[in-house]
């Protein structure tokens, strides 16, 4: 693959624009670079939960969506590429679906929280929530893929569970809101 990176600093965003993956330059506020930015965080958060001792299934999925999110990244920064299929929302739904039937039904809201993992995971399903309205409004205005913000969608919805999933194995139960409660 050779070297990509052999110098970090360009200099060439100090004007305060920022190269795409197809050469264009546009500026750092922009739909697009917003956009990337969201899933590049959501990617860094998900290898924070993965340092939390993540394991089985939950692990390795959470590293297949790391390569994906980078992916999405690439779609992103090369308007046009296409990187996310149906594909991989279907395999986020297999898995969705599969955690889920082991968890107790709910009958109230949850609050984010229980462990650290399951805290940090519910802070990676704001983010990618986030990620995806950035994406949504991107497509507003310029044509990108419907699937990428469909993915982040789901990816959303499997964090929730997640999040739920990794209570129940440390033993911890949801965190389930009071309304009203104050002490």
């Amino acid at each position: 693959m050779g070297h990509r990176l052999s110098k970090i600093y360009t200099r060439t965003g100090d004007d305060g624009t920022t190269g795409l993956g197809d050469g264009s330059r546009v500026k750092k506020t922009s739909e697009r670079i917003e956009a990337i930015g969201a899933v590049d965080e959501l990617n860094s958060l998900i290898g924070l939960l993965l340092t939390h001792g993540i394991k089985s299934e939950i692990r390795i999925t959470l590293a297949d969506v790391q390569h994906e999110l980078f992916d999405l990244g690439g779609e992103l920064s090369i308007p046009g590429r296409i990187a996310i299929t149906e594909k991989q929302v279907s395999r986020l739904e297999e898995t969705l679906d599969r955690l889920n039937a082991d968890l107790p039904p709910l009958k109230e809201f949850i609050l984010p929280g229980g462990t650290a993992s399951a805290a940090v995971c519910h802070m990676a399903r704001t983010v990618c929530r986030r990620a995806e309205r950035q994406v949504t409004r991107l497509a507003e205005s310029e044509k990108i893929s419907a699937v990428a913000g469909k993915y982040l969608n789901r990816l959303s919805d499997l964090l929730f569970v997640i999040a739920r999933t990794l209570n129940v194995h440390a033993g911890c139960g949801d965190v389930l809101w009071q309304p009203g409660k104050t002490r």
